[in-house]
């Protein structure tokens, strides 16, 4: 019998170390090494394939050498979710062959989607659902309900790799979902599930499978305390596209973004509704983010920011107070922290407005993460708002980023911000002058800057 080789794995990285050692020279972790043990490839194993014994490999071996460009260009057909905002955010639908990987907090809703999803492929394609944390009544009845259509879709609760790709093998599913990859395990892995061993060679055993029969797999995956997916990091390099499904509990509204994609674009947003009967897709998320109160308020201002291939408009809310504190506080909800300092360094040097001694508290409604800058001088106008008590038109908008000279620089896609603006009955626009319109929309009103003095002067 083939004696058990073992190796150390980074869980932050995915480095490979013949031995265990404090820390990762690669990423300069700490204690972030995991030993994994691998049993040599059983002979005969067919149903992982001829590459079985390649852990770290996905597809189909080529011996022959190939000219770039003789490479077949066509393009593979998608699938569609039934989803436009899952659509979105995969690039155009479900590729076959690929490996997409969801995760998300609890209760994000991971399951509802894809069992969704899954329930209304079935009826025109052939899927399989795999359920390693939960029991088949237990789907059923949530399926019920949501008043989902439930004829045609194969169910299976398994957790062994080798049982779930015999089954595979047997029923050559379109759709293969995975419902959790922490669940799965081999069994000639030493190591419990949900291990950095068995969630990186399940995973490497099931997207070979789906490269090798042109099956979509969809994996669900769980997440740490601070939000990123659990697991070794070569996890994410082995799959297609990973995806994460954001929203609190205190909210209905869930955000589907996407982290990597090998066939579309990533930081696409999708945006659904936890509704009675399910996650429903919003095709309108400005519309959501701007439901503002009927009384303007200082220190409330809409800005337009892009999320993948589309512009949003959602509303930025600034307070400030007298600090009591030597140190006065500066908290920003959905911005970066350390970009709001820089933002009020810049407005006392160029704007000539001091907030040394005011406690500052930034929020973007609706729990969205705006990770562009375009937002810098929508932050700032906010910030001069609720300093001077004095309320902005509700007609307003504004984008722009913010240099530490005090220029305002451009951002992309200026015209289609300022488009979408004026389609949700926004007159007034304090936007970038590289960013300025030949010609305005009708009944817009654009009004270029160059510095923040000059922004200031237009309100």
């Amino acid at each position: 019998m083939a004696k058990a080789k073992s190796a150390f794995v980074c869980t932050e990285c995915g480095a490979e170390y013949r031995k265990w050692q404090g820390q990762c020279t690669s990423c300069q972790e700490w204690n972030t090494l995991s030993e994994v043990r691998l049993a040599a490839a059983r002979p005969g194993a067919s149903t992982l394939g001829s590459g079985a014994g390649r852990s770290g490999y996905a597809g189909a071996l080529s011996r022959e050498v190939v000219d770039l460009a003789n490479v077949d260009l066509s393009e593979v057909p998608r699938l569609s979710s039934t989803f436009g905002e899952f659509d979105r955010v995969l690039g155009g639908g479900l590729v076959p062959g690929s490996a997409v990987l969801l995760g998300g907090h609890p209760g994000a809703g991971k399951s509802t989607l894809l069992l969704q999803t899954a329930c209304k492929l079935a009826q025109s394609r052939r899927v399989l659902y795999v359920t390693g944390e939960e029991s088949l009544s237990q789907v059923a009845m949530r399926a019920h309900r949501l008043q989902l259509p439930v004829q045609g879709l194969k169910m299976l609760a398994e957790t062994s790799v080798e049982t779930i790709l015999a089954v595979a093998e047997r029923e050559r599913p379109e759709i293969l979902v995975i419902d959790s990859i922490q669940t799965m395990h081999l069994e000639d892995v030493a190591s419990a599930p949900g291990g950095v061993a068995q969630v990186r060679e399940s995973a490497a055993a099931l997207t070979r499978f789906a490269k090798q029969s042109n099956t979509v797999l969809l994996l669900v995956g769980h997440v740490t305390k601070d939000g990123t997916l659990a697991g070794p990091k070569v996890l994410e390099h082995m799959i297609d596209a990973s995806l994460l499904l954001e929203g609190g509990a205190d909210s209905r509204f869930r955000t589907l973004r996407g982290q990597k994609n090998r066939f579309g674009a990533v930081n696409e947003l999708g945006v659904f509704a936890m509704l009675e009967h399910g996650l429903k897709e919003v095709k309108n998320p400005s519309a959501i983010f701007l439901s503002r109160a009927e009384e303007q308020s200082p220190g409330s201002l809409v800005m337009v920011v892009w999320e993948g291939s589309r512009p949003i408009l959602v509303e930025v809310q600034a307070l400030l107070d007298d600090s009591p504190l030597g140190n006065p506080r500066r908290v920003a909800v959905g911005l970066d922290q350390n970009r709001l300092a820089m933002l009020l360094a810049v407005l006392h040097r160029h704007g000539g407005l001091f907030t040394g001694d005011q406690d500052v508290f930034l929020n973007v409604v609706g729990g969205v993460k705006v990770l562009e800058t375009s937002a810098d001088l929508a932050v700032l106008l906010a910030v001069v708002s609720s300093l001077q008590s004095r309320p902005l038109p509700r007609e307003l908008v504004v984008f722009g980023e913010v240099g530490l000279a005090g220029e305002i620089r451009p951002v992309p896609s200026g015209q289609e911000r300022i488009v979408e603006a004026a389609k949700h009955g926004f007159t007034r626009a304090i936007v970038p002058r590289a960013n300025a319109p030949k010609a305005s929309p009708p009944g817009m009103e654009v009004v270029a800057v160059d510095r923040l003095a000059e922004a200031l002067e237009a309100l």
